[in-house]
């Protein structure tokens, strides 16, 4: 299951690589967030044009092929990062210590495994669309309004490039969590109780009236 997690820092080479790559995720998940509100303002300019002018937006469907990569991959990273994807913890919640970073590290690297081969694949793909002496430099388009189809395939190995990073910064932070049997290591989402969680949530909300009052 997914929960609220925290990462904690430091001052070593590790955490500052994390805090590095966290400014990078952070800006493509804003672009997904970006890329989702030009899409609302589209499904807008299509129903007014559609209900009022009888009139739809030329090349609907083709626009939403093309942001739904961005939307759906770019903030991969970013919630790997904050612990945020579903995971099913039931006995990995039973574990702690260096039980608990062995099992973290070896299911990172799994993933980190995975994700490379989707890297490749997705690759392969893009290249296959990619073609310089071709038309807006691709061999394929959108049936409607003929828009190129690489810079969305694109997307997925650039997200996954991303995400293969942070797998590896968090495969050697729970490596060094093992090592050095670190109660709170740093640059890796440590799960938290749902005690703390409400501890803060009630800053966030105290904090927030007060800055409303």
């Amino acid at each position: 299951m997914a929960g609220a997690s925290s990462v904690l820092s430091d001052d070593s080479f590790l955490s500052r690589a994390d805090r590095a790559l966290f400014r990078l995720e952070t800006l493509l998940a804003l672009i997904g967030g970006l890329a989702i509100f030009g899409l609302m303002i589209l499904a807008v300019i299509n129903v007014a044009g559609r209900n009022g002018f009888n009139a739809p937006l030329p090349g609907y469907v083709d626009w939403i092929e093309q942001f739904m990569p961005v939307i759906t991959m770019l903030g991969v990273a970013y919630v790997m990062r904050l612990g945020g994807h579903i995971r099913m913890d039931i006995l990995v919640g039973q574990l702690g210590g260096r039980a608990l970073w062995l099992s973290e590290a070896v299911a990172t690297l799994f993933m980190l495994a995975v994700t490379l081969l989707l890297i490749w694949g997705s690759w392969a793909h893009f290249q296959r669309s990619f073609d310089f002496g071709s038309p807006l430099w691709s061999r394929d388009s959108s049936i409607d309004i003929g828009l190129p189809i690489w810079p969305a395939k694109l997307m997925v190995p650039l997200a996954l490039s991303v995400l293969s990073v942070r797998l590896l910064l968090q495969f050697f932070g729970y490596c060094r969590a093992f090592l050095r049997n670190d109660d709170h290591p740093v640059a890796v989402p440590l799960v938290e109780d749902a005690a703390t969680q409400a501890a803060h949530e009630a800053e966030h909300v105290s904090g927030f009236d007060e800055e409303n009052s």
